[in-house]
């Protein structure tokens, strides 16, 4: 597997991406995490666990691994959370913040340490930096699914929300809606219905800075609009 690369996508906030060369219907995917750097930082996904070696060394480019105090990321899956137990193995005080919910169905035994559960709303005090958490069930799937909005950069850790195929630039100031809505015509994974524009249209509320994307590009700009805008695309393609 490739090296994994690394892009400050925010003040203090880095990408890091690891391509899957053909990896979904024959088109390139790129997994990401995001490092959010404070007094106790935080790593927004894990991984795959067969792209751990390539990952935990580029967090460690960036930031000794015995500094890594939070773990969190959007739903349980395995590109989202496949390499848990092997970070919470070399990070001495690495603990899982996840939301209630997940933490009851899922992450509780899943995971090699006890998580810290999160309440809807709830933020998460890095020292320096908070990440709120906002809740947004079945979109684009599973009940537990979350993003973390960090308040600092204005920067929303929207997970699978704006997925793309291909391998683009870390971060990109053109309209990712037409990709996005080309790639769930391929992945197929979203629930059905408005509850995917629904909460989309919640996110804007928060007027964040920058979209900082599980699978392709982040985006920096009009990010209301961008999420209003994807909802609806989404409403006039699949509503």
């Amino acid at each position: 597997m490739a090296d994994s690369r690394v892009d400050e996508v925010a003040d203090g906030i880095y990408r890091i991406s690891t391509c899957l060369p053909h990896g979904i219907a024959d088109r390139d995917l790129t997994v990401n995490q995001f490092l959010v750097l404070a007094d106790e930082p935080l790593l927004y996904h894990t991984g795959l666990r067969a792209s751990f070696p390539e990952t935990v060394a580029a967090v460690d480019r960036v930031l000794r691994l015995e500094r890594l105090r939070w773990l969190s990321f959007g739903h349980v899956e395995a590109d989202e959370c496949g390499a848990m137990n092997q970070y919470l193995a070399v990070g001495p005080q690495l603990e899982v913040a996840f939301g209630a919910l997940g933490c009851r169905v899922s992450v509780d035994d899943l995971a090699d340490s006890p998580p810290r559960r999160l309440a809807p709303g709830e933020a998460l005090d890095l020292g320096g930096r908070r990440v709120v958490v906002v809740p947004t069930p079945h979109a684009p799937h599973n009940a537990e699914a979350q993003v973390l909005y960090e308040e600092t950069t204005g920067t929303l850790l929207c997970g699978d929300l704006f997925a793309q195929l291909g391998d683009g630039p870390a971060v990109t100031g053109d309209s990712l809606v037409e990709a996005a809505i080309e790639a769930e015509g391929v992945l197929c994974s979203a629930a059905p219905g408005d509850v995917v524009p629904a909460t989309l249209e919640r996110l804007a509320e928060f007027a964040p800075r920058t979209l900082a994307v599980m699978h392709g590009s982040s985006f920096e700009g009009d990010c209301a609009g961008a999420l209003r805008d994807l909802a609806a695309a989404w409403r006039a393609r699949w509503g």
